[in-house]
């Protein structure tokens, strides 16, 4: 027996819940930098407290992955996690642009990046389940088009984040200025709308999609592996969550490859997100470097949260054609020349003339977002055992991570001590770090092409 295969719409439903969560982390993305800067930090600060972040990635996600895996109730398999995060995250997204009603208790910035931490945990609790459950349910010939759908989706989702606080402003009539210097109204209901949305969306994926039971994964084509599903689902053997070190040490010759490339990938993304705002109100927008509660720089603020918009946006739509793209020239070599692509969108931010030519600096952004979310999944689920979809996803996650840790305890002394406070360098790093993992996809082996050969 083989998997049954499931309709678009299905596997659309399966995932609309990456939707709201990246809602929730557009309007991170786009909106923690500044105001993290209207509770009092500098811009070489930044990263630092960015470095929240990957932590939580670093630390939640194998262990979800690894209990994900184990996990079998009335509720499914992988649904307890979503609805758990999606609830702890929603708290998160709620209190963080309203730091500072704890002031009493604590300096603003200090729970502004507690609320950080609470929101990327809760994240990251939500989003590895999802991950493992394309691996879940969908057959090999579906995969490709299982994570694209999920890039899509994860599009959509940021695109609403991203444009959020400037139609409020632009179309609604709600007030983008503080005049006490605190964080403005538009970005407070911002993220009370995206809470909003980042439930119900999880709740439509819960509601809409069946899990394979483990005596359903026991009768399909690769019967030992989810032979021992069942076995270690329904009657566990001993083990821990040291188990972790000893699959981490036993991965796959394919997701040891994949590492370097996610590695220069993710560091490139992490310094665009954490330094575009200052980047683009001080290079393009001319502001001074000590200048982040004014008028002018919350405008910035708001076209960079445009400007995110579009790069997600063109992700959604890139993210249908990778499909076909790959059928023709291979995952390995789309995935490649969206990096190079996305690598020159980065670079090309430094020449710019004025902030409506970022765009297109954006569109190629977008077309290297949407397959670093979708390509290197592809190619990783078919070398992992089923038996290990969850945990091997998990420690995946590592290299998405340990890049934006070291970009986090670097970045600020770089952009402090050698770029002279001049952000937009930063951005040009990222841009650099996208075309050395464009290179070193061509070096992976992809398991499932080599089957079809």
């Amino acid at each position: 027996m083989e998997k049954r295969k499931l309709s678009f719409w299905e596997i659309w439903n399966m995932s609309f819940g990456f939707l709201g969560i990246q809602m929730g982390f557009a309007l991170q993305n786009a909106n923690a930098s500044r105001i993290l800067q209207i509770f009092g930090a500098d811009v070489h600060e930044l990263s630092w407290f960015w470095i929240i972040a990957p932590l939580m990635g670093l630390i939640v996600q194998p262990i979800i992955g690894y209990y994900s895996d184990k996990t079998w109730g009335k509720f499914g398999r992988r649904k307890p996690f979503f609805l758990v995060g999606a609830l702890l995250a929603s708290i998160g997204l709620i209190l963080m642009p309203q730091a500072e009603i704890f002031i009493a208790l604590l300096p603003a910035i200090w729970v502004g990046a507690g609320m950080l931490m609470i929101m990327d945990a809760s994240f990251n609790i939500a989003m590895e389940p999802f991950r493992a459950l394309v691996g879940d349910n969908l057959r090999t010939d579906q995969r490709t088009l299982g994570f694209s759908v999920q890039t899509a989706l994860i599009g959509f989702g940021a695109v609403i984040g991203s444009w959020l606080p400037y139609v409020l402003t632009n179309w609604l009539g709600i007030s983008n200025r503080n005049e006490n210097g605190g964080v403005p109204s538009h970005l407070i209901w911002s993220f009370i709308i995206g809470a909003i949305i980042l439930i119900g969306s999880i709740l439509i994926t819960i509601w809409t999609t069946k899990e394979y039971s483990p005596e359903e994964l026991a009768q399909f084509e690769d019967e030992s592996a989810h032979q021992e599903v069942f076995e270690t689902t329904i009657s566990p053997k001993k083990s821990g969550l040291l188990d972790i070190f000893e699959d981490f040490r036993k991965m796959p010759t394919t997701m040891k490859q994949l590492s370097w490339v996610q590695f220069f990938s993710w560091f490139g993304l992490f310094g665009m997100w954490v330094f575009t705002t200052p980047a683009i109100a001080h290079h393009v927008y001319g502001l001074p470097i000590t200048d982040n509660k004014s008028v002018a720089y919350q405008d910035a603020g708001d076209w960079v949260g445009v400007l995110f918009g579009i790069y997600n946006l063109v992700s959604a739509f890139y993210a249908f054609a990778l499909p076909y793209i790959a059928k023709k020239i291979g995952r390995k070599l789309t995935h490649s020349a969206s990096l190079i692509i996305g690598g020159l969108g980065l670079i090309s931010m430094y020449f710019v003339p004025n902030e409506n030519w970022l765009v297109l600096s954006m569109i190629g952004v977008g077309i290297a977002w949407a397959s670093i979310l979708s390509m290197p999944y592809a190619i990783l689920a078919g070398s992992i055992s089923p038996m290990k979809m969850g945990v091997y996803m998990g420690i995946f996650n590592f290299f998405i991570v340990i890049p934006q840790i070291i970009n986090a305890l670097i970045g600020g002394p770089l952009v402090k001590y050698v770029y002279h406070d001049d952000a937009i360098l930063a951005l040009v790093t990222s841009g650099v770090s996208f075309l050395i993992a464009a290179v070193l996809v061509v070096k992976v082996k992809d398991v499932d092409d080599v089957i079809k050969q």
